[in-house]
């Protein structure tokens, strides 16, 4: 039977997703489904890893379904997931031993700041490119490792597995043969070293993690092991795997060095390809790796953004001031700016480049003139100016100039959003035809992987434009407007210490 689609497995933080594509990379076929979020504490932020691997086959068998595709018509399997998130799993099993701990969860502020003092973060960032912080996989790992009653004895016995949400879903799919990842995921653990490209021995006994639970670490594009007969009605050749960030990258076909790309997602991250060698940010930027192919890796600068749409998520399902996402277009310019309403979303700390564990969510310059939509507005102004505070960083950091971004994520559906987002930048914004370029990112390294397409360039054929954005705000209105927005994210730090 002929090989006609790519299957893209995109697992989200708040929903798994399937795409089958065609060889143009165009969309066949798409089911999604949210599933729970746990906020046991607060700034706690946990998923049910076996809800999370039952709802992401599910969306598998009925994309397969809507549009008729048997397992043997699909080339190959790209995963593309929420990264830094930590399952523990038993071998003999699969069965989690704990919650999957979310990317966003603060539980380990306190651990993260205990290693500042000690002097371990230049260790940290000289080997792998992050910084001390909550946001990474090895704190989150130590925690379950000390906290789950027999863990650590278990892992240092090799009866459990640690794992990213790619590698837990790899696992699964080849039927428990296969425990691997790729280096765009593990580069965010905090326990491998992007210029080794290994785990790094002497982080492993900072976090104290016995090398007994880690993955294998295989590139990028190439096959990981065939999936189980019996899930899907075939093996089909799992092939690619990223990262989302790192995949939106690629799916926007950014393969050289000064492309970036800003993903409006749960969160929003701005990602730009470095070139083969790792930039060290001195503006509070990561260093990370974009993806392996072959024996060549690609490295990218990044500002990580923890509230985005995950912000408009709140204001529709915590304070209920719309019922769908797609209303806040509409209430945002249904008003001529936002009454003097800055909202600054920093309900699990800011990101890049504040780094601050400890900041909280504001809404300042409330009057009693201020409507539901305002602080809508406000709240898409926010992406933006985030935006702005991370692309003003990795101008300083890099040679590169940048003249354009390319946009993906749910919300670059927002023309108002984006149409602010150029006037605070002063740079175009490029939207695609297809927004799902994470997922597409993913199909095309599975693609690339099983030689179902030759080289980059034929990948870089199928990319297109869908509209562009042009900057039309005058320079000192966006200063002022800026100049505000840093006022209010200074209120907001540190509240919480």
């Amino acid at each position: 039977m002929k090989k006609k689609y790519l299957m893209a497995l995109d697992q989200g933080t708040t929903s798994s997703r399937c795409i089958l594509f065609d060889r143009e990379g165009k969309i066949c076929s798409q089911v999604h489904r949210e599933f729970k979020q746990y906020y046991p504490q607060d700034g706690w932020v946990e998923h049910d890893a076996t809800e999370i691997w039952a709802s992401q086959m599910g969306v598998a068998v009925e994309a397969m379904q809507k549009c008729g595709a048997e397992a043997e018509e699909i080339a190959a399997i790209g995963i593309t997931n929420q990264r830094e998130t930590v399952v523990v799993w038993e071998k003999k099993t699969g069965k989690p031993i704990y919650h999957a701990i979310v990317w966003q969860c603060r539980r380990t502020a306190d651990f993260c700041a205990s290693l500042k003092r000690d002097g371990a973060e230049e260790m940290i960032r000289e080997r792998t490119g992050l910084l001390a912080d909550p946001y990474f996989s090895a704190t989150k790992l130590a925690w379950i490792l000390d906290h789950v009653p027999g863990a650590r004895a278990r892992a240092e016995k090799g009866e459990l597995l640690f794992g990213t949400i790619d590698c837990f879903l790899i696992w699964h799919l080849t039927g428990g043969r296969v425990h691997a990842t790729d280096p765009s995921n593990a580069a965010r653990t905090l326990l491998f070293n992007i210029h080794t490209m290994q785990w790094d021995p002497e982080l492993l006994r900072l976090f104290n993690i016995p090398a007994a639970v880690l993955p294998e670490v295989k590139s990028s594009s190439g096959v990981f092991g065939m999936t189980d007969p019996h899930l899907l009605g075939g093996e089909i050749p799992v092939a690619g795997v990223a990262g989302d960030q790192q995949a939106a990258l690629f799916g926007q076909c950014c393969f050289e060095a000064g492309d970036v790309k800003n993903t409006y997602g749960t969160g929003g991250f701005l990602l730009m390809n470095t070139g083969n060698q790792p930039i060290r940010s001195t503006k509070g930027l990561l260093t990370t790796v974009g993806w392996k192919i072959g024996n060549e890796t690609k490295y990218v600068l990044e500002g990580s953004v923890f509230m985005c749409g995950a912000t408009i998520q709140w204001l529709r399902d915590g304070l209920k001031l719309f019922r769908h996402a797609r209303d806040t277009e509409a209430m945002a310019t249904s008003v001529e700016n936002t009454a003097g309403v800055y909202l600054v979303p920093a309900f699990v700390g800011l990101g890049a480049p504040y780094w601050d564990a400890y900041a909280r969510g504001t809404i300042q310059g409330l009057t009693r003139a201020v409507k539901p939509e305002h602080i809508v507005r406000a709240a898409l102004e926010a992406m933006a100016y985030q935006t702005v505070d991370v692309l003003e960083a990795m101008q300083q950091d890099t040679p590169f100039p940048i003249g354009s971004v390319k946009v993906d994520g749910g919300a670059s559906a927002n023309n108002f959003l984006l149409a602010f987002q150029a006037d605070v930048l002063g740079v175009e914004i490029t939207r695609p035809a297809c927004v799902e370029t994470t997922a597409l990112g993913a199909a095309y390294l599975a693609g690339l992987g099983v030689g179902f397409y030759s080289d980059l360039d034929e990948i870089r054929s199928c990319w297109n434009a869908e509209r562009t954005f042009l900057p039309q705000m005058e320079k000192e209105k966006r200063a002022e407007l800026l100049r505000l927005w840093h006022r209010a994210v200074e209120r907001s730090l540190g509240w919480a210490e």
